[in-house]
């Protein structure tokens, strides 16, 4: 008798289980042919729709269409609050994006004609979508990319070290590299030659870091980053440390004045992109030593910007209120 019991409950499970499968199955046929009758004339498409109607495909499909539409609609309200978000924070950062999530990092390159400054602006900002303005650099430009999640802001400058800008145009080109690079730069990149690189007269690095302290002032010492280019050209002194004991002393001298080591780079156009990716996190990582011993460079002009500023929201503000009590 329980043998009897059990061959009727496996029977009776097994015929709910085709059961199921059958609906399932004549559900999907019903949903294919109510879509695919869309595509069918009149005088076919009428009756599959009758026929899915009553057989409650109809409603299945309104009911999965809703479900769609909700979740589209709960898509949209998610943007609706990143972006009101942003607004409210001044936050470009969109967890849903590949933007930059860590803080930036603001660089001046600096250097005289020749030098290789443009070529090594090329370099760090490879896979920027801005590109480099065509011809000889005449004013400071502003260029940005994106590296391992982070930011870094390039301001290539003209020739402000040399001898083919006015002193009034040096200027003017040196204070409007800071405001670019606001609220100032974490450091500054003098790209010179490296000693022994060229078959003309060697750039002295030592003048160099003069004139940039005439233009920045003496606190921008502490910023100051040599990167000895045309690594290529060096034969066998292929690193600093070579360079040094070959030394005359003017590299040394230059050293001296800034007390920062130098960086030697190949930037020749031909470089590996492998070779500058390592060369251009290399220098980042000098930055970001940089910038967590000394934070960003503040000159005068930011400090004098931030006074003026302050003082013009304090008297917007008392003219606001008068106007406020009278009405």
């Amino acid at each position: 008798m329980e043998c009897q019991c059990e061959k009727e409950d496996a029977v009776t499970g097994w015929w709910q289980t085709s059961n199921s499968v059958q609906m399932g199955a004549f559900t999907v046929v019903g949903y294919l042919l109510y879509r695919f009758s869309q595509t069918l004339p009149a005088l076919i498409r009428w009756p599959i729709r009758l026929f899915c109607s009553l057989t409650g495909l109809s409603s299945l499909w309104s009911w999965v269409s809703r479900l769609v539409g909700t979740f589209r609609g709960m898509r949209r309200l998610y943007k609706w609050l990143v972006a009101v978000i942003k607004a409210i924070t001044g936050s470009e950062i969109d967890p849903t994006s590949s933007s930059p999530n860590k803080p930036g990092l603001r660089l001046i390159l600096l250097g005289p004609t020749g030098g290789g400054r443009t070529s090594l602006a090329d370099a760090l900002l490879s896979n920027s979508e801005t590109k480099a303005p065509m011809g000889p650099l005449m004013e400071s430009t502003k260029r940005r990319t994106v590296m391992d999640g982070r930011e870094v802001t390039v301001i290539d400058t003209p020739d402000l070290l040399g001898l083919s800008l006015e002193n009034n145009e040096r200027a003017r080109e040196a204070l409007r590299s800071l405001q670019l690079a606001s609220p100032g730069p974490h450091a500054f990149l003098l790209v010179i030659q490296a000693p022994g690189s060229s078959m003309g007269i060697n750039q002295d690095a030592a003048q160099a870091i003069r004139a940039t302290l005439e233009l920045f002032g003496d606190g921008a010492v502490g910023y100051i980053i040599p990167v000895l280019t045309h690594a290529d050209r060096l034969g066998r002194r292929r690193t600093v440390d070579q360079l040094l004991n070959v030394d005359a002393g003017g590299l040394r001298k230059a050293l001296s004045l800034c007390d920062q080591r130098p960086e030697l780079v190949d930037n020749r156009p031909g470089c590996p992109p492998e070779a500058q990716s390592v060369m251009s996190r290399k220098l980042v990582g000098r930055v970001m030593e940089m910038k967590t011993l000394r934070g960003h460079f503040v000159h005068e002009l930011q400090r004098r910007e931030d006074r003026v500023r302050e003082e013009l929201l304090a008297d917007m503000a008392s003219a606001l209120a008068r106007n406020l009590g009278r009405m």
